[in-house]
């Protein structure tokens, strides 16, 4: 199937210091790009993969899982650090677990980790129905488009495919157990209304990570798709200067090259 118009993976060779953007379940680089052009124009290298069974139409992501996603982001981290003295790892939603996770296997590969309301569980009875209504209901009801920004759309699927939600499911309890290896600095960015992933998640992470350098920022204008929404500035402000940070050179070529 082609690829859905906007939902193309976004690749930019910049500088030794690179970043790794991961998107989220049911939804496709669209929802990052701003993000990943932002730190491309101030000379990071970039990448910002397609995960299998996304951004063409649902059925597609029916024949994915897991194990699928996190190949797709731990291929593009290698080929990051084949190029790159330091990089770091970040995502939205399931996209943060995934960054989470590449951060946890990783170790001193991964310079440090940005999360966008990452999700840590699949709550409520629905989820301990999956192993079984999978079976009899190939879909659901989408989780796309929790904007609060008048005219900002996010490109996903409208219908959530159970068998990867499942899939899905066992990915976050893997990444959950995994946390205490999450020894880099953190900054974690989470939507004070968040219609997808509640308050809960982003706690839990906090809770379980064993960095020590840890910035928590509030989003007071913004619902889930903060990427998209109206602290979407704030994001990559506050991300590149965490780079920053941790690579003292970041920005500097690239805000000449852009003047």
């Amino acid at each position: 199937m082609p690829v859905l118009p906007g939902a193309e993976p976004f690749r930019h060779d910049g500088g030794e210091v690179g970043v790794l953007l991961c998107h989220g379940f049911t939804g496709s680089p669209q929802s990052l790009r701003p993000w990943a052009e932002h730190h491309a124009a101030h000379g990071l290298s970039v990448a910002l993969p397609l995960l299998p069974g996304h951004g063409t139409r649902w059925q597609d992501m029916q024949l994915t899982a897991w194990q699928d996603w996190y190949a797709e982001v731990d291929r593009e981290l290698r080929l990051l650090r084949e190029r790159c003295r330091l990089v770091c790892v970040a995502g939205l939603s399931m996209g943060g677990a995934l960054a989470l996770r590449l951060a946890a296997r990783h170790g001193e590969a991964v310079a440090g980790v940005v999360a966008v309301n990452p999700v840590n569980r699949m709550p409520g009875l629905a989820a301990h129905a999956l192993p079984v209504a999978r079976h009899l209901v190939p879909s659901v009801k989408g989780i796309t488009d929790d904007i609060a920004k008048p005219g900002a759309t996010e490109l996903g699927y409208d219908r959530v495919p159970l068998h990867a939600a499942h899939s899905l499911r066992n990915f976050l309890r893997l990444v959950d157990g995994e946390l205490p290896q999450v020894t880099q600095p953190l900054l974690l960015l989470r939507s004070a209304r968040d219609h997808v992933v509640p308050a809960a998640d982003p706690a839990r992470v906090l809770s379980r990570v064993s960095s020590t350098d840890v910035t928590e920022v509030v989003l007071e204008q913004s619902y889930h798709v903060a990427t998209l929404d109206h602290d979407a500035d704030r994001i990559f402000e506050e991300s590149l200067a965490f780079i920053g940070r941790l690579a003292p050179s970041v920005g500097k070529e690239g805000t000449a090259a852009v003047g």
